[in-house]
């Protein structure tokens, strides 16, 4: 499925709900003590879905691939914030709303290095280099897998102990 707005990326609205979820999460009386563990956990919950965003608007597939890393990191960095929360004595009546977050950002974190994973072994350099010629010689290049795809697999149903089945390698 192709994308036209980082809206509408299932990643992007995990990490819109984290920094929600997370943003209701600091409003409770343990986040209420001196320090900036509130506010940098926050930072940190919204920074995974901004640098989605901001990477996904770029138009450059290796700013976007910097970006995701970026998000990434960030969820990261919520997660070890939430473990600190989690070991404190003073945030027992937390344990589930951690544990759920902590799940959640867990989660994003696999969902964007599928995408960059996905992304590293793609030809396409992002929208910003995409011009008519470019775009020609990507369809021909998927027009030409495509056909070579339906000629194994014609071989292969008229003798299968001769071709092997186009899936196999």
């Amino acid at each position: 499925m192709k994308y036209d707005r980082f809206e509408n990326l299932p990643v992007w609205r995990a990490a819109i709900d984290l920094a929600r979820r997370v943003y209701v999460l600091t409003r409770d009386r343990f986040f209420a003590q001196p320090g900036d563990l509130r506010d940098q956990l926050r930072r940190a919950a919204l920074s995974v879905s901004n640098n989605i965003a901001e990477g996904f608007e770029r138009g450059s597939m290796s700013e976007l691939l910097a970006f995701l890393y970026i998000a990434r990191g960030s969820a990261g960095e919520v997660r070890s914030m939430l473990h600190f929360v989690d070991g404190s004595q003073d945030a027992m009546h937390l344990k589930s709303q951690i544990s759920d977050l902590k799940s959640l950002a867990e989660s994003c974190s696999r969902q964007i290095r599928a995408w960059a994973d996905s992304l590293q072994n793609t030809d396409i350099k992002g929208q910003r280099h995409l011009n008519d010629q470019a775009r020609g010689v990507y369809q021909q290049k998927k027009k030409a897998a495509a056909f070579r795809r339906q000629i194994k697999t014609a071989l292969h149903e008229s003798n299968p102990e001769l071709w092997p089945h186009p899936d196999e390698k």
